[in-house]
């Protein structure tokens, strides 16, 4: 839920958070004189966790007091230890069965209230009891859910919240996937007539320079036995907190009932909500009953509008934009798939500034916050439900394709949640400004994976189901999401357009989004004129970019990945796939320059080598910003070095040592890219880009010396001390000059001393199988990135990093 006031002043208990009446009205009467109209505590600390099955742990009584103290989001998977034991689809890591308990205490005098448990999303099966009584779950790891807690608690004592994960088949995905409470968690505790969940919605059909009208439809609930009258309040606040639209009215609702309300609104002069201006107003909603607010909740929205033309493409706000996109899995690095709201923050403005516009969340629905921070930050969403429907598709356990697959995941619940959990993605997301449309599914038509059909000839397996099932199950799917929301399409990304064409899936989309079928586009377009079709998902090709750029119809790609992910791994110990920009820690790659220089507008110009002539022979160019170059001029002496030059300058010029090697013009690119083949020489390798004679841009590699020392670099020497807060320290091996000495690699030892932990330590070797938790880790190309989380103590911080015959460094950071 994307509402609402913050107490955190409550009373902590040996039990956890104890919730006090006294203790909120005196919270709240540094404001005002009355209760808050709904409270939403902050239930991420003060789990109990255990690994195993435990047959009394649902019972209030169970004795827990031996259990690990954590606090959530957690992934166990992400502990370890990993091994070629497990599978390869999901990281070779471990999952099984685990319980999560909590305790916490409620004051009588919130009888009359209603209080729910929101689960941002559990990995996976999850069930939740409550002081011994089963209360629900879910088996799809990536849904958010509520349970309402009001008829099982406990107003005299201690009460407890039992959660049952079970991912003991952890070769149900092709991708890592984490195991736990890995998202966040949240008491909501309301009147008995209140807002339903996620039941605010916003949209603004009609835009001008002048004004916008804003549409507002709010659910209300009445979950007491009698008539209620009441009003609702709607108030549009602008940025600065200006309100520039209120409308009020009043309403009867019969006992036990909801009803939907309908309001709307104008907005003079409003501000449109963009990429390059991510303008968010705030929808403040207020009911009143017998004259005392009962309820209360604020939703972030954005004025914006969208049009998708099959002949120019898209539109935001009237303008033409090509969408610069990128796959994500929800994963980083060492946290697995426990990631702070900092972490992906970070990593998000790292892709912006490279240019990209858009995110595909591949291939699942993505945690709350990652949408939050597309809205603030100014990126796109293709909002993505599922990866396949029923039955299941391959999971591989010994290797990319290799062996016997797996073939367990969630094709075994679609039949009976598909429906439930699309229209939770859609109600739940759709006051996101960022997010364009709603995607049912990725590569569901993959061929013989399982659906077949006689338009695949020599590849078609009758024995396999039919692929006429598709359109089957995406009719249901689809009526779903319009019937919530009306205002963005649908869409789905095709692994087979002439499949799922042959069985009428294209025509029931919206939109088509086509995987790694360029070639198909200007058929397409001339066989179905009224189709908008996009590059769902893309290689690093030159190619599949000019596809999108040169061609009015083609609107968008999304390359397949903007991150390096765990994974769909190879043979172990190979954990994840090397496709991203960025690498496990969030560090920019030789493609993530490559596609800046395609995307930015900003002046840059990168360089990068190999001492292999091989890579420039590449017709397109897929090694020169892949993984066959290097960043780093540290080369066997008399060797022959191929230089590749990623700029979107209009001229680089090129000097090593101070001596001139020439000029190039950026006309001169093959590909994007500037090509030369030098002579070795230690020293400094100088770029420089060039506009109207002028020096705009600069790059430049340095041979490194003999690894000499440790050397820290935070993001930051501030954190808040909220629990949650994050610094991300970089950790380099250097030599005598500063220069990063990527062939020193060496295992760090680190200590933190302070209020925070190290709730990651790795580097972006996609085949180290070290503890990410653990205090000793090993460099690669000559750092790593650690990670640390503030506690709820104000204080220093001090972390040391030391290793043998290295000099050792040391940060402090203040949380406050």
């Amino acid at each position: 839920m994307r509402t609402i006031s913050r107490l955190h002043s409550l009373r902590l208990t040996a039990f956890g958070i104890a919730l006090t009446w006294f203790v909120l009205a005196a919270c709240f009467t540094a404001v005002s004189s009355v209760p808050p109209a709904r409270t939403v505590i902050d239930f991420d600390p003060d789990w109990r966790f255990q690994t195993g099955d435990f047959a009394g742990a649902a019972d209030p009584r169970f004795d827990d007091g031996n259990w690990r103290r954590v606090r959530v989001p957690h992934d166990w998977s992400n502990e370890g230890p990993f091994g070629p034991q497990f599978s390869s689809g999901t990281g070779y890591a471990p999952g099984g069965i685990a319980w999560y308990r909590k305790h916490f205490t409620v004051n009588p005098s919130l009888k009359e209230k209603k209080a729910a448990i929101e689960f941002d999303g559990i990995y996976d099966h999850a069930q939740v009891w409550i002081n011994g009584q089963y209360a629900g779950g879910r088996p799809y790891g990536y849904s958010s859910f509520q349970i309402d807690l009001s008829r099982y608690l406990d107003f005299t004592g201690d009460n407890v919240i039992a959660v049952r994960v079970d991912h003991s088949r952890y070769a149900d995905s092709r991708w890592y996937t984490g195991s736990g409470i890995y998202r966040h968690v949240r008491l909501n505790i309301t009147d008995e007539l209140h807002m339903e969940r996620w039941g605010v919605f916003v949209t603004t059909p009609e835009i001008t320079g002048l004004s916008a009208r804003v549409k507002v439809e709010t659910g209300i609930v009445n979950a007491s036995g009698l008539p209620r009258d009441f009003s609702l309040s709607s108030e549009v606040i602008d940025a600065s907190g200006r309100t520039v639209a209120v409308r009020t009215d009043t309403f009867l609702i019969d006992g036990m009932k909801n009803r939907i309300v309908l309001q709307e609104m104008a907005v003079a002069s409003p501000r449109r909500w963009s990429m390059e201006s991510p303008h968010l107003y705030t929808l403040r909603s207020r009911i009143l009953s017998d004259g005392t607010a009962v309820d209360e909740t604020s939703t972030p929205f954005g004025i914006r509008s969208l049009a998708f033309d099959p002949e120019k493409g898209f539109f935001m706000n009237d303008e033409p934009v090509k969408l610069k996109g990128v796959c994500i899995h929800h994963d980083a690095g060492s946290v697995g798939s426990a990631v702070p709201d900092k972490v992906l923050e970070r990593r998000l403005r790292m892709l912006k500034e490279l240019g990209v516009n858009a995110i595909r969340t591949s291939h699942n629905p993505p945690a709350p916050g990652l949408l939050d921070l597309c809205d603030r930050l100014g990126f796109l969403v293709k909002d993505e439900a599922f990866d396949e429907f029923c039955p299941t598709k391959n999971k591989w356990v010994q290797g990319w394709n290799v062996g016997l697959p797996s073939k367990f995941g969630y094709g075994e619940s679609f039949d009976e949640w598909s429906i439930r959990d699309m229209e939770d993605l859609v109600r739940r997301d759709r006051n996101h400004p960022s997010v364009i449309m709603w995607s049912i599914g990725n590569e569901i038509d993959y061929p013989n994976d399982p659906f077949s059909h006689p338009i695949l000839k020599d590849n078609y397996r009758p024995q396999n189901p039919p692929a006429e099932k598709l359109a089957v199950y995406a009719a249901p799917l689809i009526a779903a999401v319009k019937r919530l929301d009306a205002t963005r399409p649908v869409t789905a990304g095709l692994a087979s357009v002439e499949m799922s064409d042959a069985v009428g899936l294209g025509e029931m989309l919206d939109v088509v989004g086509y995987n790694y079928q360029e070639p198909r586009y200007p058929a397409d377009h001339r066989k179905f004129p009224n189709r908008f079709l996009f590059g769902s998902e893309t290689g690093h090709r030159y190619g599949a970019w000019t596809a999108v750029r040169d061609t009015p119809y083609v609107a968008a790609q999304f390359l397949w990945t903007g991150i390096d992910y765990l994974g769909e791994a190879y043979a172990w110990p190979n954990r994840g796939q090397s496709f991203g920009l960025l690498d496990l820690c969030g560090f920019k790659k030789p493609a993530a320059w490559f596609r800046q220089s395609l995307w930015s507008s900003k002046p840059m110009v990168y360089l990068c080598a190999t001492d292999l002539i091989q890579p420039l022979q590449a017709v397109d160019n897929t090694r020169i910003y892949g993984s066959g170059m290097e960043e780093r001029w540290n080369w066997p002496q008399g060797s022959s070095i191929a230089l590749a030059c990623f700029t979107n300058c209009p001229v680089v010029r090129l000097k090593l040592n101070g001596r001139a090697i020439g000029e190039k013009p950026l006309s001169e690119a093959v590909e994007g890219v500037l090509k030369w083949t030098i002579p070795y020489e230690p020293g400094e390798l100088r770029a420089t880009g060039l506009k109207n004679g002028k020096q705009v841009a600069l790059f430049a590699l340095q041979t490194a010396g003999p690894a000499s020392r440790i050397e820290l670099v935070p993001d930051s020497k501030q954190i808040s001390a909220d629990g949650k807060d994050i610094c991300h320290i970089e950790y380099r091996i250097v030599d005598s000059k500063g220069i990063r000495a990527p062939e020193g690699d060496r295992m760090i030892s680190f200590e933190v001393e302070g209020p925070a932990d190290l709730i990651g330590a790795g580097n972006a070797d996609l085949n180290n199988i070290e503890s990410t938790l653990d205090a000793i880790h090993q460099t690669y190309q000559g750092h790593g990135l650690v990670i640390l989380q503030s506690r709820k103590t104000q204080g220093k911080i001090t972390l040391t990093a030391s290793a043998q015959g290295l000099t050792p460094d040391r940060v402090v950071l203040t949380s406050r």
